[in-house]
This record gives structure tokens, sequence and C-alpha cells, in this order.
């Protein structure tokens, strides 16, 4: 079993999303208790195909959704399949975005799986649009190049980091259209290779490059990359197509397989290099672009940041083999000052999700634990 991603419902309703490994791997959901972590309420075996972390979300019309292998779902807060569809390619769906009219969209993942095994197929990504009742397919476009990337999207905009280029593509009228006036090359340097999930903000979408590498995953980023160009924090302007890149450590071996964390307010921008274990806190200027580096940390962090806007706190983990496992830490996004750390109880290092729970606490996925933290 592994633990993908934990997503909140109706008030204490807290859902995970689990899977088996391989090429015919197999997904399912548990409701868990909010603070115990008990299993309530477990779904059917839902089929999958192969294997990458997937995606789950609760949606409006009071469904869960759920993306895995090559398969949707859609299920019941009782947990009950209602829909299944098998997608188009026989490859991994890595997860997936839900637009304001409640379609949801998703993409093949064009990377090298776990034991370095090619995807095989097209050379490109093919992006399909599915009801959110039937899953029927609504609409498909493609995107000239692999992507690696989970999708973003800014209302009814879909944003695709491909292996050298930023594509743009727009859902009208049933309608998915690849914008070709919009394909900023965010590669731009010898040894430099793409760019993990997007975050769009200030006008800006921002990621980290160097991910090629992540499938040598042994438990822990740290030490496994092998690029000679230092990782960067990319900016891409959405109106002009304006790239800018910022390195995070200027460090050899670099490698990461997740996003940024951005702070408007608080003109803050957070990236890591995981190879290397390294935070760096950047500070953005009054047009949200970089403005040199106001902190630096050193913590072995591979997975999703979590920003609690309310507060300016951003939970990271540090993982210490040599002290147990990997810790939980809580920083002021400003500053970088440590507020919080607390071991989680995970020996291997987390490259997924985190998630903030209902009662002043959060959760922590990795591949091994399931972990409930409290402030």
């Amino acid at each position: 079993m592994v633990s993908t991603m934990v997503v909140l419902r109706e008030p204490d309703e807290v859902f995970l999303l689990c899977h088996t490994g391989g090429d015919a791997a197999v997904s399912w959901v548990e409701q868990i208790h909010p603070l115990t972590l008990e299993t309530l309420h477990r779904s059917p075996d839902l089929a999958g195909g192969p294997t990458w972390p997937g995606g789950l979300a609760a949606h409006a019309d009071g469904s869960l959704h759920v993306v895995f292998g090559n398969h949707a779902h859609r299920l019941s807060a009782s947990l009950a399949v209602e829909a299944s569809v098998t997608l188009p390619r026989h490859r991994p769906y890595n997860s997936f975005v839900t637009l304001p009219d409640g379609h949801l969209v998703a993409k093949d993942f064009g990377g090298i799986l776990p034991g370095g095994v090619a995807p095989g197929g097209p050379s490109d990504t093919e992006v399909v649009v599915l009801r959110p009742d039937t899953l029927a397919v609504a609409a498909t476009a493609v995107v000239p190049e692999p992507s690696i990337a989970r999708l973003s999207a800014d209302g009814d905009i879909v944003y695709v980091v491909g292996t050298t280029r930023l594509w743009r593509l727009h859902w009208r009228n049933g309608g998915l259209a690849l914008d070709t006036d919009f394909a900023p090359h965010y590669v731009t340097m010898p040894g430099q290779t793409y760019g993990w999930d997007a975050v769009l903000a200030g006008g800006a979408a921002w990621f980290l490059d160097n991910g090629e590498g992540s499938e040598r995953y042994a438990g822990t980023f740290r030490g496994v990359g092998s690029h000679t160009t230092p990782l960067h924090l990319v900016r891409v302007d959405l109106g002009t197509g304006e790239v800018d890149l910022h390195e995070v450590c200027g460090l050899p071996g670099g490698l990461i397989a997740n996003p940024p964390a951005i702070d408007l307010q608080r003109q803050r921008a957070v990236g890591y290099d995981s190879g290397n274990g390294v935070v760096t806190g950047f500070r953005l200027d009054g047009q949200h672009r970089v403005d040199g580096i106001a902190w630096q940390r050193h913590l072995n962090h591979g997975a999703h940041p979590l920003r609690f806007e309310a507060t300016g706190e951003l939970l990271l983990l540090d993982h210490r083999p040599e002290e147990g496992g990997e810790q939980a830490v809580v920083l002021d996004i400003v500053e970088g000052r440590e507020l919080g750390r607390v071991a989680t109880g995970s020996p291997v290092q987390s490259v997924v999700f985190t998630a903030p729970g209902w009662h002043d606490d959060a959760y922590i996925c990795s591949f091994t634990t399931l972990t409930r933290i409290v402030a």
C-alpha cells in the first residue's frame, strides 16, 4: 500500500487515496477518522494501470473523483462507485484539475516510470476533458511534447509544463484548444532539464526545473541527482511569456519532483533542491518578480510544501535517516525562522502531498506512512 494524498469534504470528513504498484496497479479511497486516522469506510478496488501517484478531489456536486493509472472514477460520498472510464493512452495519468463548470481535465504522464521504464508510445501529451457525471470524454487536445508535471488551471485556462516549454490551452464552448501564440521556452541552457508542477500567482507561472531523474528515488532524493547545471526557480510571465531563472543554491546534482510555494501578500517565493537538501526563500518586489534571497536553510525536503495563508506559516519536511526518519518542520515564510518540528514516523522521504486538517492540524503522506500533526 502507498498513500498519496488526503482531501477534505464536509466538516470532519477526511478521505485518503491509496494504491498498489506495478504496471497493473489498483487504487482505492478510504474515509478516515480526522483525529485517530482509523479507517471508517473503504471503496472497492478501483481499476488503475501503470503506476504513478494519481489524484483525488472532492467535487462541488458532492462526489469524489479519482484519476490513477489510465482510469478515472466517480465515487459517492459513501465511496460507492458511480462511474468509471478507461483513459485513452496506456500510461499513467498523474492527477487532474477541476474547471469552474465542473469538468475534469487530465493528461498522460510522459516521464520515466519507477524502475527506469520508458513510457513508450507517442512523444507528445494528450489532454482530455471529462464530464464530471459520466466521465465521458468531452474534448481532447495535443501538446506537441511530453509533460511530466501535473496540470495547473486559472479559470478555463489550463497550463501544461512540457519538457522544454510552457503551454496553455483554452476551454470554451465545449472545446479545448491549444494556444499557438503562447509557448515560452524555459529550458535555455545546456544540462538544464524539465520542470514539475506550476503554481499560478501574480500573473506568472512558477515552477522548479531539473526534474529529470526522479525515477531514481531510493527512499530519498538526497544525493541521487546528476545534473551539472544548478536547479532553478522558474518564473514565466503569463502575459509576455518572459522567462526568469533563479538558482536555488547553485550546486550541481539538483533534483526535485514538486512545486514551489508562492506568497504574494508577504512577497516571498520558496524553492528547494531535494538533491542537495537546500530550501531558499526569495524576496519578491512590487511587480511580483524575484528581488534577491531573503533566507536559506538546509532541509531535506521533497514533498509538496503547504502554505497557511492566514498565518504565513509554511509546512516543509526534513528527511533525517540518521535520526530515525522524516520530521515535519514549520517555518515563518518571511524570515525562514523555524517555529516547530516533530517526527512524522516515516522512514522514507515524502515526495507526495501534505494537506490541512479541520482542527489546526495537517496530514502528511509518504509512501509508507500517514501522519497527523497538531499546531
